[in-house]
């Protein structure tokens, strides 16, 4: 399943009159497994798109069992209000007994969380899946 959300904004000229922008997307596509859902997040989690994604992640934790990880792998960009976003999840999520990780950071968002640290208020785990080891047939030489 993949969701959608666009939030369109404007600009303020200080008349009534307000010029449309394009719209901010996020995209959200969903995997569920027994126990275990994840969304992963595409786009900028900015303050465009931050009411949207509050919504469905709201709406993912009435509907989550009692683990919701965050793909952010695709993220590719994240201001305070996305950073709000997510903590507003995690608090929701902690109440309900849902543990919340992200997951996949790119550097920007993960310096981001380290400057704000957030980076200890939130479970991070370093990336989506665990990278493969080499199988045995597989040779290394050396430098």
């Amino acid at each position: 399943m993949t969701t959608t959300m666009a939030a369109a904004t404007g600009t303020g000229t200080g008349t009534s009159t307000r010029r449309p922008r394009a719209p901010a997307e996020v995209t959200m596509p969903t995997r569920r497994r027994p126990g275990h859902t994840i969304v992963a997040l595409h786009g900028a989690l900015d303050i465009a798109a931050a009411p949207a994604l509050r919504e469905h992640l709201a709406g993912m934790l009435g509907h989550s069992p009692r683990h919701l990880t965050l793909d952010l792998g695709e993220v590719s960009f994240c201001d305070t209000s996305g950073l709000a976003v997510l903590i507003g999840t995690q608090r929701r999520a902690t109440g309900l007994g849902i543990t919340l990780r992200l997951t996949g950071l790119n550097p920007q968002v993960t310096k981001l969380l380290r400057i704000t640290g957030l980076d200890h208020a939130l479970t991070v785990n370093p990336a989506p899946h665990p990278t493969p080891l080499p199988s045995p047939t597989q040779t290394r030489t050396a430098a």
